[in-house]
């Protein structure tokens, strides 16, 4: 794994000898890692040279690697994509996705031999299970199926409780694309082999997430669990979140951007005063006719409509519907009937609570979130809504694991300042979401 630098840096530096191997005693679960953003740079480097030279793709590719040697700098999300094509290409072949693929697990699942430069620590594995995804691509040495197990090959050499697949569905596919690539993700899981689940992934400001739904239905009905990347940016609309939710997701990527709304009205959280949903509005949850409530334009449009049908249904004179008792009476009834309307709402909302894969170097790396104190980390903590800590991409964002960890502990400003007992918590919230507890 490429050296350790930036947020995740600072704080594992900033913990004492003691607190590194709490965090290392952790029974952790990685659920949110892409394999062409985890490949260890020095076998990005190796795969580089047993590359056939081309002209096409030479420049590129070296310049990618070089940018990823030195550290990525990133003004926006939309930064980020570009690297790939060159990696991509230096994965296109059995045998060098077979490598990339056996190093991301050696990376995750089995101890350093080589600790990091000024590591006061032992090194140990990153996690006790990993949940590896990857959209499988067709090259001109690989089908989609071929891609899949081979990648499946690596991951079965370790056991079921601690590596498994979920096969990711790119929002810039086409409709024949995405129905492929479920397709045999639905026929390598009936095969027993160790798929668990679907993701929908890609470059949030491309696609529309609708024309998917039937794909990702189709796969759940299968018996695969399903993970979506949602409310990355602000550019993501809350009618692309609604639709998205609509699937019930048995989790969630990022959550970033997740409106008050969305939340009230999908997940059977209770929320405490005091805390804001993801977009960081820092409003109070109180009643639903208060404008503060997150479910207020809902119960707002339920009261007109109810206070329109009991004028129309009032037998009260005109000069009776003039008084102020008239105009209260009314007023408190279609408020009953609102907050009626709204609770049987909530309620059919079922029990929902869908684990969000926080990336914390990701998301403040990519400029997602200005800082810890302003990340949705914190409204999900307030109120104990499932989470699980990952990574994303380890390769462009210098990060681990421990790492990642390292930035729940640490105090603030390095982290959040977390006890011992609260991250343990966190860890074993992880455990729990992984979707191959079963396979």
């Amino acid at each position: 794994m490429s050296t350790i630098s930036g947020p995740s840096a600072a704080a594992l530096h900033s913990l004492s000898p003691s607190e590194i191997r709490f965090l290392q005693s952790l029974p952790k679960a990685e659920l949110h890692a892409h394999l062409n953003g985890s490949i260890p740079l020095q076998t990005l480097v190796e795969l580089a040279q047993d590359l056939p030279p081309s002209t096409d793709t030479d420049n590129e590719i070296a310049g990618t690697i070089e940018r990823l040697r030195s550290g990525l700098t990133l003004d926006e999300i939309s930064d980020f994509f570009p690297l790939f094509p060159a990696i991509y290409a230096l994965t296109s072949t059995p045998s060098a996705l077979s490598r990339a693929t056996r190093d991301v697990l050696d990376a995750f699942l089995k101890p350093r031999n080589d600790p990091l430069p000024g590591s006061i620590y032992t090194p140990t594995p990153e996690c006790a299970y990993i949940e590896l995804r990857t959209t499988p691509r067709a090259t001109a040495h690989l089908s989609r199926y071929t891609y899949l197990t081979t990648v499946l090959d690596e991951i079965e050499k370790f056991r079921p409780d601690q590596a498994a697949l979920i096969v990711s569905i790119d929002r810039r596919m086409s409709d024949a694309d995405a129905a492929e690539c479920v397709h045999v993700a639905i026929a390598l899981w009936d095969a027993g082999r160790r798929v668990v689940g679907l993701d929908l992934c890609g470059d949030p400001r491309r696609g529309d997430v609708s024309t998917f739904e039937k794909h990702f239905r189709r796969g759940k009905d299968a018996g695969l669990s399903v993970t979506v990347h949602i409310a990355e940016t602000r550019e993501n609309t809350a009618v692309e979140s609604r639709i998205l939710l609509g699937w019930h997701p048995d989790r969630l990527g990022h959550a970033t951007f997740l409106s008050r709304e969305y939340i009230a009205l999908f997940f059977t959280d209770v929320p405490q005063p005091g805390t804001c949903g993801p977009s960081n509005s820092n409003t109070n949850i109180i009643q639903p006719w208060d404008p503060r409530h997150p479910l207020h334009h809902t119960f707002f449009a339920a009261y007109r409509k109810h206070l329109e049908r009991i004028r129309n249904e009032s037998t009260e004179s005109e000069e009776s519907r003039q008084t102020l008792s008239f105009h209260f009476d009314t007023d408190k009834g279609a408020r009953r009937a609102a907050l009626k309307d709204v609770e049987a709402l909530m309620k059919e909302r079922g029990v929902y609570k869908p684990c969000i894969e926080i990336c914390l170097s990701s998301n403040l790396l990519c400029g997602t979130v200005r800082s810890l104190e302003a990340h949705h980390i914190q409204y999900y903590l307030a109120n104990n809504h499932p989470i699980s800590i990952c990574t994303d991409d380890t390769l462009p964002f210098r990060t681990t694991l421990l790492g990642e960890y390292a930035l729940l502990l640490a105090k603030p400003p390095l982290g959040l300042g977390l006890n011992h007992e609260q991250v343990r918590r966190i860890a074993q919230m992880g455990m729990d979401a992984r979707f191959g507890k079963g396979k």
